[in-house]
């Protein structure tokens, strides 16, 4: 049976400024499993797109709050849910597909979830249009596992 080891919730404002605040605060909260440099990496890339993607997209020009949910397990696993209140995504598998953007005018690739998915083991996005969305996320750390 696997055991929550730790967990921790980030709550903060909407803007662009907190996005690099975000990613370095779950690495080092996830730091705990001793991760590899390159773990680490994978996981700061994933959450920076996800907090973006709430940000830029889900409340657009409007502010709100991001949330972060993360958890250590014992068997080496970290969990990441990002959510938000925002505008919500009408359809996740387009959303998903790659070069997809809802903003073309804006100087964006439409990558976001794809590079979530290249650097973490399991990406799932739920969202409601007009309520929000999470992005729950996992990365197993190797060699952490006890």
């Amino acid at each position: 049976m696997n055991i929550r080891k730790n967990h921790m919730r980030l709550c903060f404002d909407s803007k662009s400024a907190n996005e690099s605040f975000a990613r370095v605060a779950v690495s080092a909260f996830m730091s705990q499993l001793s991760p590899t440099l390159e773990e680490i990496n994978d996981v700061k890339t994933a959450v920076s797109e996800a907090v973006t993607n709430a940000i830029v997209h889900g409340y657009k020009d409007e502010s709100g709050e991001v949330v972060i949910d993360a958890s250590l397990w014992d068997d080496g696993r970290v969990i990441i849910d990002v959510s938000d209140t925002g505008c919500g995504i009408d359809d996740i598998s387009q959303a998903m597909t790659p070069f997809f953007t809802s903003q073309p005018e804006m100087e964006r690739a439409g990558m976001g979830f794809a590079v979530m998915q290249t650097f973490m083991d399991d990406v799932r996005v739920t969202s409601r249009p007009g309520q929000g969305t999470s992005v729950f996320m996992v990365k197993r750390v190797k060699g952490s596992a006890k």
